[in-house]
Order: structure tokens, then sequence, then C-alpha cells
């Protein structure tokens, strides 16, 4: 039986251990109902991040003591994997921890910019919500970038799992991040398909490496909860000029809160939060602070 109805969970490492802290931060101001929060790196990481986020409420837990908890995944072939593949197979495994019926799933990118409590995630009833739209946000954002690519893969990626489970009808996105996922979502995935078809979560992932589709699919095909749609939890800055024409609108974090509970900086154009600094040389260091000066990431 799990401990929790919900726990605050993230993935991360050493790179973004500064991303991460400043999440913790956030956490320890505005966790109303003192949620348990939990934080996963690779084992060799454990000792940097127990000296640096001593104090606050994060627990540490390994991503191999996650991933053990499945016997059809191999450590070494996890390994083996591009960190964009191997990270989602540790998220999409948390739940086997039976820590609680239900996780919110942090990218350490994030920051909470007012208080939440439970019900910010679960419905009266512990039901947990879900992000589910038509992604018009961020395909809005894309025609205005001139990015038609993003239209393309979006749609290309959304017939794909529509094909995998055998639905036909809209396409939806199950983002952005931070995202709201059962265990019992998880565990309808797993009985219903993966078992029966010979797969783990690891081949899953190499076939669509789209957890949130995973999720969102097989809850709309296998309904091991009720839908209950809700619209994204945070404010995600896709690209800096976003930010800057926040910034220019005096829209900030005050103005935010009223519509998000936090806020998603991209990491790719925020490297200054890199540990121990930012990564590159410095013809390359100097190149993206001039492409972010000129919203161009």
């Amino acid at each position: 039986m799990p401990q929790h109805p919900i726990v605050l969970y993230c993935k991360s490492y050493k790179g973004d251990l500064k991303r991460t802290k400043r999440l913790v931060l956030s956490i320890d101001k505005y966790n109303t109902d003192n949620i348990p929060f939990y934080v996963s790196v690779p084992k060799a990481d454990l000792p940097l991040f127990f000296t640096e986020l001593d104090g606050t409420t994060a627990k540490l837990i390994s991503d191999e003591e996650i991933i053990k908890k499945n016997p059809h995944i191999s450590q070494e072939e996890v390994d083996l994997l591009h960190g964009n593949f191997s990270q989602q197979i540790v998220k999409s495994e948390f739940w086997r921890l039976n820590l609680s019926d239900a996780y919110l799933c942090l990218d350490s990118d994030s920051v909470f910019i007012r208080p939440f409590t439970t019900e910010l995630f679960l419905s009266f009833d512990s039901t947990p919500y879900t992000v589910i739209d038509e992604g018009r946000e961020i395909l809005d954002i894309a025609l205005y970038s001139r990015k038609i690519s993003v239209l393309d893969n979006f749609y290309r990626e959304s017939r794909q799992f529509q094909k995998i489970f055998g639905r036909v009808g809209r396409c939806y996105s199950f983002g952005p991040n931070p995202l709201i996922w059962s265990r019992l979502v998880w565990e309808s995935l797993e009985k219903e398909y993966l078992i029966p078809n010979s797969l783990s979560f690891y081949d899953a992932v190499l076939s669509a490496p789209i957890d949130a589709n995973w999720y969102g699919e097989a809850l709309l095909k296998y309904k091991a909860i009720p839908l209950l749609p809700c619209q994204p939890l945070f404010k995600v800055y896709h690209y800096a000029w976003q930010m800057d024409r926040d910034i220019r609108a005096k829209i900030r974090l005050p103005e935010l809160a009223k519509l998000y509970a936090g806020v998603i900086y991209q990491s790719t154009w925020e490297r200054e939060m890199d540990w121990p600094n930012e990564q590159g040389n410095w013809s390359s260091r100097l190149a993206r602070r001039l492409r972010r000066r000129l919203g161009r990431i």
C-alpha cells in the first residue's frame, strides 16, 4: 500500500545541481501541505547532492534503486543510452517504489512561484488531474517562430502513438512539464500492453521516446483512472524572446502566479546554471550568450 496520495519527484544529475537546488528551495518555501519531495540522481552523484542539499526537505535516492525494481530492465543497458532516453525510463519507473498513488514529475529547470497544496494536483477524491490539450500554445509559438517542423513533428509523433494504441481522432499533447502521473496508469500500460507484447518500458522508449505520450495514450485506452483534464501547471519559456516579451509587458512572477504555480526556464539558454560552471569553451559560451540576447534560443 503506497504511503502517500501524491509525492513530488525530480530526476536530476550533477550538471543540473544548481537548478535542482533552486527548485528544492522553492518547494521548501511554498509547499503548504508538506508533500514529500524525492530527487533521484545517478549513484555516483549522490555524495555531491547530499552535501549541497543538506538542510533541505529533499529526500535523495539513486536512479539505480529505481531501475532495479523492474527485473526486466538492465541497468547496464540503461547506462548505454543517451540521457534523453535513460531519464525517461527512470522517471517512468519511479512508481515502482510504491511511495505514492501519484507523483508530480518535475524537471530540474522548474521553480515554484507561489504556495501550493495537494488540491493543485488531485481532485477531492484523490484522482490525479491530467495535463492534456491540443498543444496550441506551443504550436502557436512554433508558427510565430517560423518553426514549421515543430508542427510536423507534433502531428507525426501523435499519430504514431495513436497507431500503437489503435485510437483515432484528435491529436493531443500531454504536457508540458511538470506532469501528474498515476501509478495505476503506468500499471495498466504494463499489464495491458507491455507484458502481452513481451516488452519493457525500456523497449517502449526506444521505439517511441516520449514518456508523456505513453502515459497519456495509455490513460485514454485503458481508463485506469477518470480523465480530469487540466491546463499546464507551469509557465514554460520555450524561447528567450518569450521571456523578453513578458518583461517588456511587465508580466513578472506576481502576475504569472495568478495563472501558474511555477515557471520553467529552459536549461539550453540558461547555461550559467550549469554545474560547476557554464559548459563549453569561451567561444561557444560567448556565442550562446549572444543568441540569448538576440532571443534566438
